[in-house]
């Protein structure tokens, strides 16, 4: 296809930076270029109709990990990278809130729980004799107490009398979140080109070229936040994980309120619009859940039904409404990678499924690396 003048102008010539993505960290990437670059010409590219990957497709959890999540870390990471990983994620969320306000996102501290299923009941005696430990670990992020043992008072079924509560954990409206961050992208001159898919680059040292379905373009500065797809592009140690969700139709009366993790955290679920908001299961067939392929199967959506029926909604009649998927990027480190590829060529990629939490924080570093 030929380009108008018009098109080449505005558009496709003399762009100072393009990045890839314009999910949380691609778009929190062009706010803080254009703060610290005001005339610059940034364009952003987008392979989907809207931002694709995780960032409207996550459930909206406000949150910076489980207790069983946060043991399990401390099995593979240390006390300091731990503390460190919380407090990125901590900063992450208030840095998001900041930067958008809490009525634009829906924002709501409705509070944590972890819940175990009675067959998990050792996992919860160790759980909660890791508590205090944590609780201290974690303390100067909050200077009080994060993690409380307290009272199942939810009626679902086949669930311990006791969970975990976490009153600083808070839950957004993702479409919401991200429509505010697209209109302050869009009101700071930003461009984004969406339906592009890009298919590589080349640093030539002066500036980047960037190859992709529909044309090829110029750029002073490439910035690479394509998350899970990374992999089409750059060579990272970034895998990605498709993530399943469903949610029901409005419930008439429903009191389930607050966000929910289950099952070390492969499980959460969460209301939103009367509704109950479900997803994961990834656990269950890890092997084919590593994909790039957004779509459902059985075995994981039969899960999430079953979980429905038999422990959050065991009295209640409910239809499912919607099911869906997003693609996460994880890798066999929970940090992010934010770093230099080459002389004109950077990335923040692998948000470990802490999207919200993290990328905020991971598009302003990624801006500042150049």
């Amino acid at each position: 296809m030929k380009f108008s003048y018009w098109e080449n102008k505005t558009w496709l010539s003399n762009i100072d930076f393009v990045i890839i993505g314009s999910g949380i960290v691609g778009l929190n990437c062009a706010l803080e270029l254009r703060s610290k670059h005001p005339k610059s010409k940034i364009v952003i590219l987008e392979k989907g109709m809207l931002p694709y990957g995780a960032s409207t497709r996550n459930a909206g959890f406000a949150c910076f990990g489980s207790t069983t999540e946060i043991v399990s870390d401390l099995q593979s990471h240390s006390a300091q990278e731990v503390f460190e990983l919380i407090k990125k994620r901590v900063f992450g969320l208030n840095k998001l809130r900041e930067l958008l306000g809490d009525e634009a996102i829906k924002y709501q501290q409705l509070g944590g729980n972890e819940i175990f299923l009675k067959k998990d009941s050792e996992v919860f005696n160790k759980t909660i004799y890791k508590v205090k430990e944590i609780n201290k670990l974690i303390k100067p992020l909050f200077d009080d107490e994060v993690f409380h043992v307290k009272k199942n008072e939810f009626k679902f079924k086949n669930t311990l009398n006791k969970l975990i509560f976490n009153k600083y954990e808070g839950q957004i409206d993702v479409g919401e979140m991200m429509d505010s961050l697209l209109k302050k992208v869009s009101s700071s001159g930003i461009k984004i080109i969406n339906n592009v898919f890009v298919e590589n680059y080349e640093d030539t040292n002066s500036s980047v070229k960037v190859k992709t379905n529909q044309f090829t373009i110029s750029c002073s500065k490439l910035f690479i936040a394509t998350n899970g797809f990374s992999d089409s592009i750059i060579n990272e140690n970034v895998i990605p994980a498709r993530a399943q969700v469903l949610i029901t139709k409005p419930i008439k009366n429903l009191s389930i309120a607050g966000t929910f993790h289950l099952d070390q955290g492969y499980y959460y679920f969460r209301n939103i619009d009367n509704r109950i908001l479900l997803g994961g299961g990834r656990n269950l067939d890890f092997q084919n859940e590593s994909t790039k392929d957004f779509g459902l199967t059985e075995v994981i959506q039969s899960k999430l039904e079953q979980l429905l029926k038999d422990v959050i909604l065991p009295h209640t009649h409910f239809e499912i409404d919607q099911s869906w998927s997003g693609i996460m990027g994880v890798g066999n480190k929970k940090t992010a990678i934010t770093k230099q590829i080459s002389n004109n060529v950077f990335c923040g990629v692998r948000l470990g499924g802490m999207g919200i939490a993290i990328g905020t924080t991971v598009g302003i570093e990624l801006a500042n690396l150049h």
